[in-house]
């Protein structure tokens, strides 16, 4: 219960999901050659590469997390096929040797000036800046919601305080309603929040529990997925399973009290459907990071506004954007972090020698669409919703080999490949597959 706590106390003051620092109060005043704004993947990614081109010496990484989290796995952690403790490692670990750790939160963000204020009042300047922030999830905008983790029946992949409890929901579940979410805002790895749905599906009919259970995936969305190649695939599992999708269904609130999870009908505006439930799982709004949305960095819905192609903002030269925070026009997850980074590598490059940027990002992105214990649809697409495949096969097809990928072979690529900035995407295989084609 202390860390569910620490979740309410973390959204009423919208704080990212993150342990405060300890460390001693940074000098007064500090200047860096590059500074990194965030220590997730896209900031230890860019931090390793900028080492790379410029020196340790010249750079440093704003982040007040303890712990460094690989956030994918998650997925599996929810349905008991992964540990949590597997995920985190300590954010000292994975920074560069050398590139120094600020441990503060940024509070504030002034590119007219070059410099930015963390929330103990140290004022850090640099020449060039990487935004990698991220988002930030809104928990306490469903009503009853943070009171509802109190309960034993609802869970969350999208917080390490949350995930463990959809395991022990799922494992607890007798019969009824197992009820799945999606909101109605820009999300990050929009697959996750039916991948929870296919994984208890399948522990519910090793465990002789499924003909007791009703499973009903309730999205905001008008579609299942966003690509149609994919959602074809996935439309005939669902039909398969006898798996219930409400499509236009956004949950607004939580009683936990009565286990029933209210949801609103975003095609008839004020229609109202109550569903009760014997596990929920919910999928929480999200938006812009709240030190963007307040700065002159933001577009007008708050996301750091960047060009689409080379990372670099629209307005301010030396300031540069990766991640969930951006409003690039794909899927925020950590495939598109990977592929953002080797063409943000190039774009900086290139602005250092007072070249112009020539390397285009093409909004290359990926989903691992987990279906079962031993099975996985890689979606992978572009900006243009086309599929974009790394294998020179029918990657819509549920495969075994695919779900390796995703438990075994992509943690592994997680940190000793993009966390090191060696890792840069699939792009060249993709070319080597399909012999130079694609």
């Amino acid at each position: 219960m202390a860390a569910l706590r620490r979740l309410k106390q973390c959204h009423s003051t919208g704080i990212a999901l993150s342990h405060l620092h300890t460390s001693s109060r940074a000098s007064a005043k500090q200047h860096y050659k590059m500074l990194v704004l965030g220590g997730g993947s896209g900031g230890i990614a860019m931090s390793a590469r900028m080492k790379r081109m410029m020196g340790a010496e010249n750079v440093a990484v704003v982040e007040p997390s303890e712990m460094h989290y690989y956030q994918p796995i998650w997925t599996l952690v929810g349905a008991g096929a992964k540990n949590v403790a597997s995920s985190g490692r300590p954010t000292a670990n994975v920074m560069p040797s050398g590139v120094k750790l600020v441990k503060s939160k940024v509070q504030e963000i002034n590119p007219d000036s070059n410099t930015v204020r963390t929330d103990d009042g140290t004022e850090i300047s640099y020449e060039y800046l990487i935004v990698a922030l991220g988002l930030q999830l809104h928990y306490e905008k469903v009503k009853g919601l943070l009171e509802g983790f109190e309960y034993p029946n609802i869970g969350s992949n999208y917080s390490v305080q949350t995930v463990e409890k959809t395991w022990k929901a799922l494992q607890n579940f007798k019969e009824g309603n197992a009820v799945f979410t999606f909101p109605n805002t820009p999300v990050k790895c929009a697959g996750a929040p039916q991948k929870i749905m296919y994984l208890s599906d399948a522990y519910l009919r090793k465990t002789g529990k499924r003909a007791k259970a009703n499973i009903i995936y309730n999205t905001s969305l008008p579609v299942l997925f966003g690509i149609k190649k994919y959602a074809d695939s996935l439309w005939e599992i669902v039909k398969q399973r006898d798996l219930k999708v409400n499509l236009r269904h956004n949950l607004i609130e939580v009683r936990a009290d009565k286990q029933e999870a209210v949801f609103e009908n975003l095609d008839k505006p004020g229609e109202i459907k109550v569903f009760e439930y014997e596990m929920l799982h919910v999928t929480p709004p999200m938006g812009p990071n709240l030190v963007i949305k307040g700065s002159p960095l933001a577009d007008e819905a708050g996301w750091l506004d960047v060009n689409k192609d080379n990372l670099q903002h629209k307005k301010y030269p030396n300031v540069f954007g990766i991640g969930d925070c951006t409003n690039l026009p794909t899927a925020k997850t950590a495939a598109a972090v990977a592929a953002q980074s080797a063409v943000l590598n190039r774009t900086i490059s290139k602005i250092l020698k007072n070249e112009k940027p020539d390397k285009k990002y093409d909004g290359y992105t990926s989903c691992p669409l987990v279906t079962s214990y031993s099975t996985v649809i890689l979606a992978e697409f572009d900006y243009n919703g086309q599929p974009l495949e790394t294998f020179p096969i029918n990657q819509a097809k549920e495969r075994r080999i695919m779900y390796h990928m995703k438990a075994d072979v992509m943690p592994h690529l997680y940190w000793h490949g993009l966390l090191t900035g060696l890792w840069g995407g699939p792009g060249p295989y993709r070319k080597l597959f399909h012999l130079g084609m694609k």
